[in-house]
């Protein structure tokens, strides 16, 4: 498809965006982690053009600028976000969040809930719940004590056991042979790349546990949330679609909706 390519300007660092044409309102499409903007690949055609859409990569993934001296946090994707917005979206916006871009997304929107047209939120995450159970490599290297070891064992022979451990988490995500075979390596390829992804990973990770906490002291924020929200969640995902009718309700009870039963996606998206 065709697309239009913008740098956005975040302090020092350039933030890489793709923009697809079509009617407003802009429609924001945020990767998680390990990911980048191909994440979306599959799903553009069908929202495009129909919808304006952008694609970006935060920074330390992808096309964006992986600053070493950068500290890779929830809060500061929500700059991020701030930025690409007021650069390519001075209307109103629908933010589509998955998996890490959660609580940036929805951070932004409860500051500013008057520019938000919708909130989707895709298999994503924002304060304690019982239910919350990350992904095994996630866990591995967010957890204080855990982590100093798996670090650096993860990166013995020239990042061998890195590699085989992003393979092996990323690729039970996609049901679709077709499509590991072809965003497994599109996904991977910014681990190798110089400067890499990996400190953005790391950092991120270290960050989970304090933004998971600053999401529960919000609670009272998102029950005054009064815009459209839709949350999605894939019903083969191995580590949240057996807890989503809880999420679905937690979080919906919390914006002052009703809950409402998750939709499935079955088809094989990356």
């Amino acid at each position: 498809m065709n697309y239009k390519e913008h740098v956005v300007q975040r302090d020092r660092h350039r933030i890489y965006a793709r923009e697809y044409a079509g009617e407003d309102p802009m429609t924001i499409l945020m990767h998680g982690f390990p990911d980048n903007l191909h994440l979306y690949d599959r799903l553009v055609p069908y929202l495009s053009p129909a919808r304006r859409i952008v694609t970006f990569d935060f920074l330390g993934w992808g096309a964006s600028d992986k600053p070493a001296d950068y500290s890779y946090t929830a809060a500061n994707q929500l700059g991020e976000l701030d930025a690409v917005i007021q650069q390519l979206a001075p209307a109103k916006v629908v933010l589509v969040a998955h998996d890490a871009s959660g609580p940036p997304a929805m951070n932004w929107a409860l500051s500013h809930p008057c520019q938000v047209d919708g909130l989707v939120l895709l298999n994503t995450y924002y304060c304690m719940m019982p239910a919350l159970r990350p992904p095994e490599a996630i866990f591995l290297f967010s957890t204080p004590l855990i982590r100093s070891i798996a670090r650096p064992v993860s990166q013995m022979f020239n990042n061998l056991i890195f590699r085989k451990i992003f393979w092996w988490q990323v690729g039970r995500f996609f049901s679709d042979q077709k499509a590991r075979d072809e965003f497994l390596p599109l996904l991977y390829r910014q681990f190798e790349a110089t400067p890499s992804t990996r400190h953005a990973f790391f950092g991120l990770n270290e960050d989970l546990r304090a933004t998971v906490r600053s999401g529960s002291g919000k609670i009272q924020r998102l029950r005054e949330f009064r815009r459209t929200v839709r949350i999605i969640f894939g019903d083969a995902d191995p580590y949240l679609f057996l807890f989503c009718y809880f999420i679905n309700s937690r979080l919906t009870a919390m914006m002052t909706m009703p809950p409402m039963r998750p939709k499935r996606l079955s088809c094989p998206l990356p």
